[in-house]
């Protein structure tokens, strides 16, 4: 992570010459709009009834993961005329979730091209440990316990994952056990180098900078730390 800084600026003159940032923002104005009236709606619908219309999951699912808006009964109950045509459940690319529940409910969306991206590669790494006495495709170190991935010893082509914080392209990586995840280190980076490290712990969860600054979960990210005044990956299960 020592060359993170030179990463981003490189990283930023590619994706800005393949894809114009007004051209992609123009693509998110419509599930922006549709984050507002679900948001609008879910305040309405727990001032009433005293409840967040969420889909039931399980203890083990991951926090950015793990409340999906229940449009149906948004929808029955009316306070949503139509489900979003961003959302999932009407034929979109995103999950819409609830998050901070428990506090001050927010909806936030979660990438499911780039779910499925992660999806396919960690597919792709569990047949190469089968075939491989639980070897792994490793590539280059990207955190103490993470690297990313040799897509060529899995005779793969990499899939082109795009942030959706920067629009830059970033890169999945890999734990010692095979598990796939994004890695949003630049985005992370950048982020806080937009608004200053005060006030970040040792154990800050720094996937929360993210979530904050926009209206995206990091999706399939591990968590971060802030270790010598850049984002590390560490591991922590379950979250």
């Amino acid at each position: 992570m020592a060359m993170l800084t030179i990463l981003i600026v490189t990283v930023l003159s590619l994706s800005g010459c393949m894809y114009p940032k007004s051209e992609l923002k123009q693509n998110q104005a419509a599930p922006k709009e549709a984050v507002r009236n679900v948001q609008a709606a879910i305040d309405q619908y727990q001032s009433e009834t005293g409840m967040l219309p969420m889909k039931n999951s399980s203890a083990d699912t991951p926090v950015y993961e793990k409340f999906q808006v229940d449009f149906t009964q948004l929808k029955n109950k009316g306070y949503l005329s139509s489900i979003p045509t961003a959302a999932f459940e009407n034929g979109g690319n995103y999950y819409f979730l609830i998050i901070n529940e428990e506090t001050k409910p927010q909806i936030k969306l979660m990438n499911l091209v780039t779910y499925q991206q992660i999806n396919d590669i960690q597919s792709w790494v569990n047949d190469y440990k089968k075939n491989h006495d639980n070897g792994l495709p490793k590539g280059e170190a990207a955190y103490p316990g993470y690297s990313y991935i040799d897509y060529k010893a899995m005779n793969k082509k990499a899939p082109e994952l795009r942030s959706d914080y920067s629009f830059q392209t970033i890169a999945a990586i890999m734990d010692e056990s095979g598990r796939v995840y994004t890695d949003y280190g630049i985005d992370i980076m950048q982020a806080i180098q937009k608004k200053g490290d005060t006030g970040i712990s040792a154990d800050t969860d720094l996937r929360t900078v993210l979530v904050d600054s926009d209206m995206f979960v990091p999706v399939k990210a591990p968590v971060y730390h802030w270790v010598n005044k850049e984002p590390q990956a560490v591991s922590v299960q379950g979250k």
